[in-house]
C-alpha cells in the first residue's frame, strides 16, 4: 500500500469534489483491507466474479463499482449488492439490468459508458447512439434503473493533449445530456473518467469520479 500517494490523490480528488475509486482488480482481499482500514470505502473491480468472491468475505458496508465491461448473463450475480455498474454501453444491456433490478427489488444506479478513445477496442456508445436511446420509449420503462452519469476512457497515448481533448469532449456531451434528458434530476451527476496516468487531466475537466489502481496497489 502506497499511502503518502493514496493520501495525496484523496486531498487532490477532494479540491475537485471528486470521488477516488481504489481499483482493486487482481488484488488480495488483504491489499483491500489495508485500504479499508484508512478509510477507503469505493473499490472498482472489472470481473464479475473476482467482485462477488471478494465482496462475500470483506467488510459488508464497501460499496462495490463494476468497472469492466459487463455481459449481460453475468448481470444477475451483481444485481442484489453492486452499487454502481459504470460500463453500460448497449440498451441491451440496461434492459437486463433492469430485468434483474426487479427481481432484487432495488433500483440499481448506471453510468452510460461513451466511446471517446481512438481505439476501437474500446466499448462505449457513440454521442448520437446515446442520444438516439436517451429519447425512446423503451429506455423510459426502464423503472428500476437510475442513469447517474456517463464513463469513458480516454486514448492510451502520451499524448496528453489529445487525452485533454477527449475528457473535455465528454463533460460537454454530459452537460448536453444532463440539460436535455436530466434537467430536474439529482441523480445525474456523475462524470467517471481518469485512470493512474491521466487523473490529473481527467479532474480539470470536471471528472467527479476518477479510477485509480496501479498508482495505489502497485502495478499488476
Amino acid at each position: 500500500m502506497n499511502e503518502r500517494m493514496y493520501l495525496e490523490i484523496l486531498n487532490e480528488a477532494n479540491s475537485f469534489g471528486a470521488k477516488v475509486i481504489a481499483v482493486s482488480k487482481t488484488k488480495p482481499v488483504e491489499a483491500i483491507q489495508l485500504f479499508y482500514n484508512k478509510g477507503q470505502r469505493l473499490f472498482g473491480e472489472n470481473k464479475v466474479q473476482e467482485l462477488c468472491d471478494k465482496a462475500a468475505v470483506l467488510p459488508k458496508d464497501i460499496e462495490w463499482h463494476l468497472i469492466g465491461h459487463l455481459q449481460s448473463n453475468k448481470v444477475k450475480y451483481l444485481a442484489p449488492f453492486v452499487s454502481l455498474i459504470h460500463a453500460v454501453d448497449s440498451e441491451k444491456l440496461l434492459e437486463e439490468i433492469n430485468k434483474q433490478a426487479i427481481k432484487c427489488n432495488r433500483v440499481i444506479p448506471c453510468l452510460l459508458q461513451i466511446h471517446i478513445a481512438k481505439e476501437e477496442t474500446k466499448f462505449g456508445f457513440s454521442e448520437e447512439e446515446v442520444l438516439d436511446m436517451l429519447s425512446t420509449v423503451s429506455f423510459q420503462s426502464f423503472s428500476h434503473i437510475e442513469i447517474h452519469g456517463l464513463m469513458g476512457m480516454a486514448t492510451n497515448t502520451d499524448n496528453a493533449q489529445q487525452i485533454e481533448q477527449e475528457f473535455e469532449y465528454l463533460h460537454l456531451l454530459f452537460q448536453k445530456i444532463k440539460a436535455k434528458h436530466f434537467p430536474y434530476n439529482p441523480y445525474f451527476k456523475e462524470l467517471s473518467m481518469g485512470m493512474s496516468s491521466d487523473y490529473r487531466l481527467a479532474l480539470k475537466h470536471g471528472a467527479t469520479m476518477i479510477r485509480v489502481g496501479s498508482i495505489l496497489f502497485g502495478e499488476r
